[in-house]
């Protein structure tokens, strides 16, 4: 996304940029011309391999982007969250395995990755985050590899060292090249170029590398990926993908109708090769993106944007699944849809919000399901239960899956797990001080946090006061509790 806070206006003003910024894109594309013509040899006669053969389809592509903390403009190596320098390629890879299987959980098939010349094949970084594209290869998801300017390479959204570019992508797609799960987005957000330039630099990356297929070719559209009908439009870059990047905070206040004007006119007639690669809004604030007749602006324009990139045959990667900007949380982005937790290579990822996934698996032309299911412990087989006839009482395991009110939950966007309807709802609410051995129990419904839970991909369900702390089946009573979590299967549910 933009290396700026969510603030920025958008891109298609009435009112001029004020002169001085109006001098500096005359200068930036005088000096893009320059680079264009310059160090990047132009092929006019290749012709990348299979591209007309192959047609695109953007529809394919179900994903979410993995960032780094604090977003992917780096002077330095990418590094996604999870990750550490200094880990081995092993330990990228089992870390990547465990990050990706939680992505995969909700449908995704598709990751969208940063580079940039210090994470390449080559580059002592690089050698190991490789780790994380053959992990993601190798369960089968498409592959986005994307690349972020930074010092040395790009700044202000131009190229400055063709060079480095050249041998940095030279490193990527000799890596990769003929890995049919890779694709390849040559620039990010390239707000330093005017649309035409950008279209030849694009171009020129296209002759560049004969060997990529068309297909297998993501580019990005002007300024910061802001609309595509003009890269569309260029018959140099038929054959294509195209990405698009959505914010609602890039204009004011729309209704859902004006969401849907706004993001059609930036696609124009270019939908089924066009990937909607960044969009995203806040997963912590407890907003249901699945009610329709929501007045709240994120919700219109989520709704919107999912709606219309389904009905267009687009492709859907949301920023961020994991990592990205800290900006208005001081440990996490508040648009990202997973919590990261464990220690190691045992990670989990926790959902944040399960309407934001309702919303792109709707994208993805998927139906997103009911979340009203019976709880089943793994440990013993039995069910999360209410004793009947009991109200505001601990909880239990009984061994009877019958599928009574008593033993169906429902998940809300907000992080409550209620059970019963009507006046005789009622809340799992962790009883008193978080600690091991905490009562769980029913009551009133109340919006309180310790009445907020988080499901995990390692199959464990944790209060949102204490992510380190599990919904644990006691062993010798059955009878529900906290506990710290520790990897047992009496800390894990399934739902059905």
């Amino acid at each position: 996304m933009p290396n700026s806070q969510r603030t920025r206006p958008g891109p298609h003003s009435a009112v001029l940029p004020p002169a001085r910024t109006r001098f500096l894109r005359r200068a930036l594309a005088c000096l893009a011309a320059a680079l264009i013509a310059a160090p990047i040899t132009m092929l006019s006669t290749a012709s990348p391999a299979a591209a007309e053969s192959n047609p695109t389809d953007a529809s394919k592509f179900k994903g979410a982007n993995w960032a780094m903390p604090g977003d992917n403009f780096s002077s330095g190596a990418v590094v996604p969250e999870g990750l550490d320098s200094s880990d081995s390629y092993a330990t990228v890879n089992a870390k990547a395995n465990a990050i990706l299987s939680g992505f995969q959980n909700i449908g995704a098939n598709t990751v969208r990755l940063p580079i940039n010349k210090y994470s390449v094949p080559g580059t002592t970084w690089g050698d190991k985050y490789t780790g994380a594209i053959d992990a993601a290869t190798a369960k089968g998801f498409k592959v986005i590899l994307a690349y972020w300017d930074g010092d040395g390479v790009g700044s202000n959204g131009r190229i400055v060292d063709a060079a480095a570019f050249t041998s940095m992508w030279k490193a990527v797609t000799d890596k990769y090249g003929s890995n049919g799960l890779v694709y390849f987005e040559p620039y990010n957000e390239p707000h330093g170029y005017s649309a035409t330039d950008w279209a030849n630099v694009a171009a020129n990356w296209i002759a560049s590398n004969p060997t990529i297929p068309k297909n297998r070719i993501i580019v990005s559209g002007p300024n910061y990926n802001d609309y595509v009908t003009t890269v569309c439009a260029d018959s140099r870059l038929d054959g294509t993908y195209l990405s698009l990047h959505h914010y609602a905070f890039t204009s004011g206040p729309k209704t859902y109708d004006e969401w849907v004007s706004d993001f059609k006119s930036k696609v124009g007639t270019c939908g089924t090769r066009t990937i909607l690669d960044e969009f995203g809004a806040p997963m912590d604030t407890g907003l249901n993106y699945n009610d329709a007749t929501s007045t709240d602006n994120f919700v219109r324009y989520l709704r919107a944007d999912t709606d219309t990139a389904r009905s267009l045959g687009m492709g859907a990667v949301y920023w961020p699944a994991l990592g990205g900007k800290h900006s208005d949380r001081p440990t996490y982005d508040w648009y990202s849809l997973f919590d990261l937790e464990g220690s190691g290579t045992n990670l989990a990822l926790g959902v944040r919000n399960i309407s934001g996934i309702d919303r792109l698996k709707y994208a993805w032309g998927s139906d997103p399901g009911s979340h009203t299911s019976i709880l089943r412990n793994v440990g013993s087989n039995g069910c999360l239960d209410v004793p009947l006839g009991q109200d505001n009482v601990q909880v239990q395991v009984w061994a009877q899956c019958w599928g009574g009110d008593n033993q169906k939950w429902t998940r809300t966007p907000s992080g409550q797990l209620t059970v019963y309807s009507g006046t005789n709802q009622k809340c799992l609410d962790a009883w008193g001080a978080i600690k091991d051995g905490t009562v769980v129990g029913t009551y009133n419904c109340n919006g309180q946090d310790n009445q907020k839970w988080m499901f995990y991909s390692d199959g464990t369900i944790r209060p949102m006061q204490a992510l380190n702390m599990c919904l644990d089946r006691a062993l010798e009573t059955s009878k529900v509790q906290l506990w710290s979590c520790w990897g047992g299967n009496n800390q894990k549910w399934q739902t059905s």
